[in-house]
């Protein structure tokens, strides 16, 4: 690259987005675009453009913030409507933080989406990582197309995203085994391995919304969890992470909407989540003497604390980041090579045909078997539709 990192850097922290695109080889674009989304006009500023490829400034809200991940989505949408290949760049007011946006849609497969996050403070590796290959020499400018400006974005910002997701999972499997070693109460391996995965489950689910403050507005709980029992269990022997905090914050915390209140002194304040994750396994029940080494916890927690944890979808902000596109990638790998067991895992881009071709049309029809009257030309259904459809179309 011919950019040293240092003045990259200058650059990134400065916010001199035009002046870093045209030192790596991208053409001036002035162009500015409004774009409505929610009633709210947010101006999309271009700084470069490469063979038709655009690189759009997004400002904030009126609140000085960038926009949400919702909001972020249908600004892409509509920009792709205008410019349909480009990057898009939300900057705070304060100009404390970034987010670099790049959507990706090819035929037949799911549109994929890799948001880069910078913060003032961090150092910005990550971005000057994704950028290394998308400097253009002055001998290409003849020869360059869209395509092949697209190409290289693509390989930049999605592949090392995907590099990322599979090192995890590497790791995740080493981690697994290591796991299944501190389990006792279970002899069956099939089984062991079963509760092995259940748990890890569990607490990387965790681990997301912790991270997010939800956990007694603690980001490190568990950890903190950890060490608590470690010291009662100085004073008591019998005390155990697994059996008498961790079975307790699954089963009587996140699991129950209404939680007994000595429940609430020993989990703190915790979400009630109804989804089954939580709910006592069915292994839990046959066999009532599970229990799992503190050991167990303080190295699984060592193995994720190397990691960024973010429910936002495909943020990335340090090259170490889960999103939960990591955990459907988990269960896709590790699942399917367990299909002996009659577990498989359904990738997104059949789901996504399955709910949209079949599930949202039965409940069409069921609506309108039992509720015909809405489905006539004057019903509400109808309306409802059509004033959508108006306001789309004033929107355009």
């Amino acid at each position: 690259m011919a950019i040293t990192k240092q003045d990259f850097s200058g650059y990134i922290k400065q916010y001199k987005f035009r002046e870093l695109f045209n030192e790596m080889g991208w053409n001036n674009d002035k162009t500015k675009q409004p774009i409505i989304v929610d009633d709210i006009t947010f101006t999309l500023q271009a700084v470069a453009e490469k063979s038709g490829f655009k690189i759009l400034l997004c400002n904030p809200t009126e609140k000085g913030l960038i926009p949400d991940y919702n909001i972020r989505k249908k600004i892409e949408t509509k920009v792709t409507k205008l410019f349909q290949e480009h990057l898009i760049i939300f900057c705070d007011a304060k100009n404390q933080e970034q987010i670099w946006q790049l959507v990706v849609r090819q035929s037949g497969k799911p549109t994929k989406v890799t948001e880069t996050r910078y913060h003032i403070l961090q150092d910005p590796e990550l971005l000057y990582q994704r950028t290394s290959g998308i400097f253009f020499e002055m001998d290409e400018e003849d020869k360059i197309t869209i395509v092949d400006v697209k190409g290289r974005m693509t390989e930049n910002f999605h592949a090392n995203a995907d590099k990322v997701t599979k090192a995890f999972y590497d790791k995740f499997k080493k981690e697994h085994t290591s796991f299944l070693g501190f389990i006792k109460g279970i002899n069956e391996k099939v089984n062991q391995e079963w509760y092995a995965s259940l748990m890890l489950n569990r607490l990387m689910f965790c681990y997301f919304i912790q991270k997010k403050g939800f956990l007694d507005s603690n980001k490190n709980y568990l950890r903190d969890k950890l060490k608590a029992s470690q010291e009662k269990k100085g004073k008591n022997k019998f005390y155990s992470f697994y059996r008498d905090f961790l079975l307790v914050l699954f089963h009587q915390g996140l699991n129950e909407a209404k939680q007994k209140d000595e429940v609430k002194i020993e989990i703190g304040k915790i979400p009630y989540l109804n989804g089954g994750l939580f709910d006592e396994h069915e292994l839990e029940k046959m066999y009532k003497a599970i229990d799992i080494e503190d050991k167990a916890f303080e190295r699984i927690f060592d193995f994720f604390d190397q990691y960024e944890w973010h429910l936002d979808t495909r943020i990335t902000a340090s090259g170490k980041d889960i999103n939960p596109d990591v955990i459907g990638y988990i269960f896709e790998k590790y699942i399917n090579d367990r299909s002996n067991m009659g577990a498989y895992y359904t990738k997104e881009d059949i789901t996504d045909y399955i709910s949209k071709n079949c599930i949202l049309p039965y409940l069409f029809d069921e609506t309108k078997r039992q509720y015909p009257k809405a489905f006539s030309n004057d019903g509400e259904i109808w309306e409802s539709v059509k004033q959508a459809h108006q306001i789309k179309q004033v929107e355009s």
